[in-house]
């Protein structure tokens, strides 16, 4: 059985000819989280990317469950769901059809009460109908996070995911990062806030070596 998610190794990533950080291994098992850590610029999300398969690596490697080799495209959306600074909403579209273009992307079928119940459990059942391009950023932020509820995948990769949260909408997202560990789900992602996880999970210095979670 696979005791693990994700493993990179040795990882260095480089920007305009300088390093930002280099000799970076991790492993992520099932029922993990991961929060990396470190100053703005060091390259968090550099890393993300990375280990989505966003971007290429200087050095080093990703490997997943399913494979032996890097994984170059990115991964199955089955396997990650990757939610970055973007969010990759369409602005045009309302916020139900934005998480049924995004199922579909991903292969799967969604209905429309099943993309207004994801909303409607980030407190944004209100708002399903209207187009992106008219919601707060903290109520576009509760659209990205209703995505992770219609989402299949084990490893979540997640960038800032409370930015622009109000209390309760923390607290709901919070509850919805728990619930995924509960469920034998992992996460690997970045924040300034206190995400408050529960279970196996570790705080990853970026620029400071190995980590297992």
């Amino acid at each position: 059985m696979v005791s693990w998610v994700l493993t990179a190794t040795d990882l260095a990533c480089q920007k305009a000819q300088r390093t930002l950080f280099e000799g970076v291994s991790l492993a992520v098992s099932p029922g993990s989280w991961l929060h990396i850590e470190g100053h703005n610029g060091c390259g968090k999300t550099s890393l993300l990317r990375i280990l989505c398969g966003l971007s290429p690596a200087a050095r080093g490697q990703v490997l997943w469950p399913a494979s032996s080799q890097p994984t170059h495209p990115r991964p199955d959306r089955s396997l990650l769901h990757y939610m970055g600074h973007a969010l990759g909403l369409k602005p045009d579209l309302s916020a139900c059809e934005n998480l049924r273009l995004d199922a579909q992307v991903s292969g799967l079928s969604l209905s429309l009460a099943q993309a207004v119940q994801a909303l409607a459990l980030q407190g944004l059942q209100s708002r399903a109908h209207l187009p992106v391009r008219v919601l707060s950023q903290g109520q576009r932020q509760g659209v990205a996070l209703a995505r992770l509820r219609t989402s299949p995948a084990k490893l979540w990769v997640l960038d800032e995911p409370l930015v622009g949260l109000d209390v309760q909408a923390t607290d709901t997202a919070r509850s919805l990062l728990q619930s995924h560990l509960d469920a034998g789900g992992a996460i690997v992602m970045t924040s300034h806030h206190d995400v408050g996880l529960r279970g196996p999970g570790s705080r990853f210095q970026l620029g400071a070596g190995a980590c297992t979670a």
